[in-house]
């Protein structure tokens, strides 16, 4: 069988489906791989490299005609869609309730359709979650975006001339982006504050040295599965007033 990917726009998308690592995978696993022609250029990674992993280079159109599976990171534009062929595998991260209806439409052609940030987040598919992976990857870039627009130094200095105030960092969540987010903030040497509408993650976030903030009178919005559940309209007018405390 045949995978495929082609390149995203990269106006809105820098990322690749396929590295040349992943790709020397499949191959190993009885794949073939072919790529459009410069679809990792922008990121340092040349086609040269991908053929030295065994996978080979062609134009758009030949890679949408000729795969077996499609693998992209966004659902294909209706041009690059009406390229694929019937029967055809198509996984990605599609957004599948703003895309819904173009989905549709790719079924009606007999696409098969993926949505991989809809696997139930269960043990067994830990191995498949798109979402932890990415979410991690946000809250990291998201420290250093917000230090980058800071233009100032981050951590505590002290000088002859005298001494610098370490910056201080509200991470509002803390979830898998949250708490990453704490952590860099903190490994770059900010005073870093959270808040989050679960009480049982005031411990994640004092275990990485942030201090946990707590709307007075607040209830814990969370579900027995453990995720955040919608905060009440006086909740919601509790949080925006400066009645915060450490807990």
């Amino acid at each position: 069988m045949i995978i495929g990917s082609i390149s995203e726009d990269k106006e809105i998308e820098k990322r690749i489906s396929i590295t040349p690592e992943i790709a020397k995978k499949y191959i190993s696993h009885g794949f073939e791989i072919i790529i459009e022609k410069g679809i990792a250029e922008h990121l340092g990674i040349s086609d040269e490299y991908f053929i030295s992993e065994g996978c080979k280079i062609e134009n758009r159109e030949n890679v949408l005609s000729k795969s077996d599976i499609v693998l992209q990171l966004n659902f294909p534009e209706d041009k690059n869609l009406d390229q694929i062929e019937e029967n055809v595998i198509l996984i990605g991260n599609f957004n599948s309730g703003q895309n819904y209806q173009r989905i549709l439409k790719s079924t009606n052609k007999k696409i098969s359709v993926f949505s991989l940030e809809l696997l139930p987040r269960i043990t067994r598919a830990q191995s498949m979650d798109i979402l932890s992976s990415q979410a991690n990857l946000a809250g990291y870039k998201a420290v250093l975006d917000s230090f980058g627009m800071f233009k100032r130094a981050i951590p505590m200095m002290m000088t002859a001339a005298g001494t610098i105030s370490a910056a201080k960092v509200l991470v509002v969540g803390a979830g898998v982006a949250g708490l990453q987010a704490i952590a860099t903030a903190k490994r770059m040497g900010a005073i870093v504050f959270a808040t989050d509408v679960r009480l049982a993650s005031k411990e994640q976030v004092e275990s990485l040295g942030g201090k946990f903030l707590v709307v007075e009178g607040t209830e814990n919005l969370e579900t027995e599965g453990g995720y955040a559940k919608e905060a009440s309209d006086d909740f919601k007018k509790k949080t925006g007033r400066t009645d915060c405390r450490n807990a």
